[in-house]
């Protein structure tokens, strides 16, 4: 998705802070308080004001935190997440909904995001998770390494003795549930619901496709197949 972000009127200006902070909200009061109370903190806030500009600004840009309400004009929150996610597997969302029912809350982490704070909120526990969720991120690794392969998390490019090369997004994320459980057979199941979100299988072969596609790109023995159970990568 591109967009003319600094010609919209729903989006800020780019924060210039090294720690970058996406406020996603069309309260106008919760904006305003909300990204007052973390520039206070030194952090650079962006924000916006609609679903369609904040999704914009958080796949085209690099935000350390996005903070995200769920009730948005133009585009929803869960699809805005939704989308989010797909996009940028590792982006931290803290989500800060009115939406108090559980149903919302399970929805929101089981699609990625990592807090939930309901409204109203005092702005002091919002700054507790923000630093958390911030903490975390840092101690994350930003490269798995297995099977005679290295995949860069950030850069979404695979090393291994074929040289190094890009891959298209369902492929990373295909390789990176792999990777992340080398040695253990992981089943198409799984694969679909884990990759493509499905929690039923569509009868479709598209596992097989993109296993095709990487053994196209890593070459044929990086994947394994254990025939009626699934794919695995071996540990190195």
């Amino acid at each position: 998705m591109t967009a003319s972000l600094g010609a919209n009127p729903a989006f800020s200006p780019p924060a210039t802070s090294h720690v970058r902070i996406l406020i996603i909200d069309d309260e106008p009061g919760i904006l305003n308080f909300v990204s007052r109370g973390l520039r206070a903190e030194g952090y650079g806030v962006e924000t916006a004001s609609d679903g369609v500009a904040g999704l914009a600004a958080a796949v085209a840009h690099s935000y350390d935190l996005v903070i995200l309400d769920l009730l948005l004009p133009a585009l929803g929150g869960i699809d805005v997440l939704s989308r989010l996610v797909q996009a940028r597997p590792d982006q931290p969302v803290i989500v800060l909904s009115a939406l108090t029912d559980a149903a919302s809350k399970v929805a929101s982490l089981e699609l990625g995001a990592e807090d939930y704070l309901a409204k109203p909120f005092s702005f002091e526990e919002l700054l507790a998770r923000v630093h958390a969720r911030l903490r975390d991120a840092r101690s994350r690794p930003t490269v798995l390494a297995t099977g005679g392969l290295k995949l860069d998390l950030v850069s979404r490019h695979v090393e291994g003795a074929f040289g190094r090369v890009a891959l298209a997004q369902r492929e990373f994320l295909l390789l990176r549930e792999l990777m992340a459980a080398a040695g253990e057979t992981l089943s198409k199941e799984r694969l679909l619901a884990e990759v493509w979100g499905y929690r039923f299988d569509p009868g479709s072969n598209v596992v097989d496709v993109y296993v095709r596609r990487l053994r196209a790109k890593l070459g044929s023995e990086a994947i394994r197949t254990v025939r009626g159970e699934g794919y695995r990568i071996e540990v190195a």
